[in-house]
């Protein structure tokens, strides 16, 4: 039966000493069971000791540590996985692949901003246009589709100039033989867009084999976007002239119908305006009471001095009379139908509210046919100028050097993730080892 051995260096006496010291600092009942424990451990130790030594045992070396299989595994999968790949990729992109240049250029989509006419009709000139801010959003979209890369391809032969190196460049250039949509895929990789959605700039990068084909490309960029732009403008044209024609004509039709309505009125009542009407009849009634308060007067003079059976008595009471029924007839007249208004078929407060309604109507369609017309001004004036444009801040440039590829980037990035993938491989190697 092997015995624990101890380390050689261990002393009896030592231990001992230092199980006193413990026993002499510990304070307090915790400390007195822990001295307690340590003792009686020493003293298990101290027993064990002596039976090694007089069973004259001798204390193991531990051996020199060498290598084994999974040691040479796990080096031969780093140089597998890390170095191999590093060291193609780094000869691949220092020997094989070509230069690229860079051509940048950068524009914005800027609205003409006129002091004229359009200023004192009420901010109307609004309405017959849209923002930089979408129109620069049309360009970002439009410069990415298939629609740009053909009229590139139209003017720049993207086919012949970016398949030229395929023979050598496999990874960077374009095979000769693609289709519009493999096409369109690669010009995401030798074109990139930078767009600030608030202040609604632009900037383009094109790259290319040669630093002139580079700077064609951009240049093809830009005079498409201007077109684009200068087609966007048309559009908007047509369309605000189009939309004021169609709201004057509706303007126009309704003013007529207003107008038409009042003079069926006016045919109809046989009355040009029902206030001047009123207001005539209201000074016939002032007139009347203004006649039968002198009449009032002159019989009360005149019973006062002569005697009731007096023909003047009897006259001035008849003139009363008249004056009274004169009146009540005028009343009637203004406020039932027992007049020559009955001929309407309605009263004259009924033939008042009808002629208000129709007059609001006329003033409301004169209203609406002078902003038609005035929106119609707006929209030809805007027509006969550029009212957005594109404004380039930066020419297209040509490149002197040589930026791409990369290949310290691409050469430290793939060597990052290598490993990366590398360490996590290992390490799920391991795991799975130590638990089985």
């Amino acid at each position: 039966m092997n015995e624990p051995l101890l380390p050689a260096s261990t002393n009896t006496e030592d231990l001992v000493a230092e199980g006193e010291e413990t026993e002499t600092r510990g304070r307090g009942r915790k400390k007195k069971r822990k001295g307690g424990k340590l003792r009686a451990r020493l003293a298990a130790l101290q027993m064990e000791l002596e039976a090694a030594k007089a069973n004259g045992g001798e204390f193991p070396l531990p051996r020199a540590a060498h290598m084994k299989k999974r040691h040479w595994g796990l080096i031969f999968s780093f140089f597998l996985i890390v170095i191999a790949p590093m060291v193609a990729l780094n000869g691949y992109l220092w020997t094989v692949a070509k230069d690229q240049y860079a051509s940048i250029t950068g524009f914005t989509v800027r609205s003409q901003e006129s002091s004229g006419a359009s200023d004192l009709l009420g901010g109307l000139a609004s309405f017959a246009g849209t923002s930089a801010a979408s129109d620069s959003d049309i360009l970002f979209e439009f410069i990415q589709s298939q629609e740009m890369v053909e009229a590139v391809q139209a003017r720049v032969d993207l086919r012949a100039h970016y398949s030229q190196p395929w023979s050598e460049d496999k990874m960077f250039a374009l095979w000769p033989d693609a289709t519009m949509e493999q096409l369109v895929w690669y010009w995401s990789r030798i074109v990139k867009i930078s767009y600030d959605s608030g202040s609604g700039l632009i900037e383009v990068q094109a790259t290319g084999f040669d630093p002139k084909t580079a700077q064609d490309v951009t240049t093809a960029i830009v005079e498409e976007s201007q077109t684009r732009i200068n087609a966007l403008n048309e559009q908007a044209r047509l369309d605000a002239t189009r939309y004021a024609d169609s709201d004057l004509q509706i303007a126009l039709e309704r003013l007529k119908s207003a107008r038409e309505a009042l003079t069926q009125y006016r045919t109809r009542t046989q009355i040009v305006d029902p206030t001047a009407d009123i207001q005539g009849r209201m000074g016939v009634m002032n007139n009347l009471q203004q006649q039968l308060a002198q009449a009032l007067i002159e019989y009360d003079i005149l019973i006062g001095s002569v005697g009731d059976n007096d023909p003047r008595v009897k006259k001035a009471m008849q003139r009363i009379d008249v004056i009274k029924e004169r009146i009540r007839s005028e009343r009637q007249n203004l406020t039932g139908s027992h007049s020559d208004t009955a001929a309407a078929g309605s009263d004259y407060p009924a033939l008042l509210s009808e002629y208000e309604r129709l007059n609001v109507d006329l003033e409301y369609a004169e209203q609406t046919y002078r902003a038609a017309l005035t929106a119609v001004d707006v929209a030809r004036e805007n027509a006969t100028r550029q009212s957005r444009y594109l404004a380039t801040y930066i020419r297209p440039t040509l490149a002197q050097e040589a930026e791409y590829p990369r290949r310290f980037v691409i050469g430290g990035l793939v060597g990052f993730f290598l490993l990366l993938a590398w360490s996590i491989m290992a390490l799920i190697y391991y795991s799975i080892r130590d638990r089985s």
